[in-house]
């Protein structure tokens, strides 16, 4: 055989070689481990309910768990609302009550109702909202038109106000008072407004009077008239 004949086979060889012991190195038997089985860990505290200890690890997680828990239950009962109690109360003004608190807690809060006042306009049972006014001693009326009953902001909170549409041009600092949002202050603004001006010719300017702004405006354009 020539030289390069005898090379060429030399070479061949030696792939072929190398391709078998990598064909034997991949196809090798290899051991393999059975995956490891977790437990699950028990609720916290159903294993000492039973008698039994808890898993290890699942003391932890129940631990967080209940703090979490106890965290959130903390927070809620501490949360509170801020409601403005105005009319024939004792202690008129802002009070503040925790969350979940009822108009008769609002009452309690102020002082109690004035000897001699009427409750019946009030729903005492009814939940309170932040930010609502609380009314008392003024005749029951329906809520005016798009104005929600116990909504934040000045809206109606105890179902209480004028039964008729407040005149301003002959209401008294109580009769103003008992609109929804308006106190002895902005009462007596609006009587200040019908002297300096000699009376109202329309509702809309009651937007004219210190304190009165769009959304109050708004609540109160269907409960009074000129």
């Amino acid at each position: 055989m020539e030289r390069r004949s005898v090379v060429a086979l030399g070479v061949l060889l030696v792939v072929a070689a190398v391709f078998a012991v990598q064909h034997f190195w991949t196809g090798r038997t290899e051991s393999v481990r059975a995956p490891e089985v977790v437990r699950a860990g028990a609720p916290f505290g159903a294993g000492r309910a039973g008698g039994e200890s808890a898993p290890p690890g699942s003391a932890g997680v129940a631990g967080s768990a209940g703090v979490s828990n106890t965290a959130g239950v903390a927070g809620a009962a501490g949360a509170e609302i801020v409601v403005d109690v105005s009319g024939k109360v004792r202690e008129p003004g802002i009070h503040r009550l925790p969350a979940g608190s009822r108009v008769a807690d609002a009452l309690r809060a102020a002082g109690g109702v004035r000897p001699g006042t009427s409750t019946d306009g009030l729903n005492r049972a009814r939940f309170l909202v932040d930010g609502e006014q609380v009314v008392v001693g003024g005749p029951a009326v329906a809520a005016a038109p798009g104005v929600v009953p116990g909504a934040a902001g000045g809206s109606v909170g105890s179902g209480a106000g004028p039964a008729a549409p407040v005149a301003l041009n002959t209401a008294t600092v109580d009769q103003l008072d008992t609109l929804p949002g308006v106190g002895p202050v902005l009462a007596q603004h609006i009587i200040d407004y019908r002297t300096q001006h000699g009376g109202f010719r329309s509702v809309d300017e009651l937007r004219e009077v210190n304190g009165i702004g769009d959304r109050r405006f708004a609540d109160l354009r269907n409960l009074v008239r000129p």
